[in-house]
């Protein structure tokens, strides 16, 4: 958020690159690829963890759970991080990829948002056998 403020922008960069290198973080991923890889329809919704029988990609790890997201507030990043078991910084990640990444420029699809989102699963796992 601060723009111009490059050595903020360097250490969230870091903590994002932990959190996902990181042993829980790769553990995470590999349970949304495998949740995402198990729902019916390869499509995410935008914004929201759950709409309308669709979810998110973290939506994803939350009905292979069980969990019931209503309860979980998908724009306050702690409350999702804590209900998964991921770091802030991961959640914020994860959310911001699903919703913005490279669909921010671009009408995305759900059908394109689970593609984008699968690739950038894949592409940030340590042994991408996927």
């Amino acid at each position: 958020d601060d723009e111009g403020d490059n050595w903020s922008l360097i250490m969230w960069s870091g903590t994002v690159a932990s959190a996902i290198r990181g042993r829980r973080g790769q553990a995470f991923l590999r349970e949304m690829l495998a949740a995402m890889d198990a729902l019916p329809e390869k499509k995410l919704v935008h914004g929201e963890l759950e709409a309308d029988g669709a979810v998110c990609a973290i939506g994803s790890v939350g009905r292979a759970r069980g969990i019931d997201m209503a309860k979980i507030d998908p724009e306050y990043p702690p409350q999702v991080a804590a209900a998964f078991g991921i770091s802030e910084a991961l959640a914020r990640e994860i959310a911001y990829e699903n919703d913005e990444g490279e669909a921010y420029w671009r009408d995305d699809t759900p059908e394109l948002r689970f593609a984008r989102m699968r690739a950038w699963i894949v592409a940030n796992l340590k042994d991408s056998a996927a």
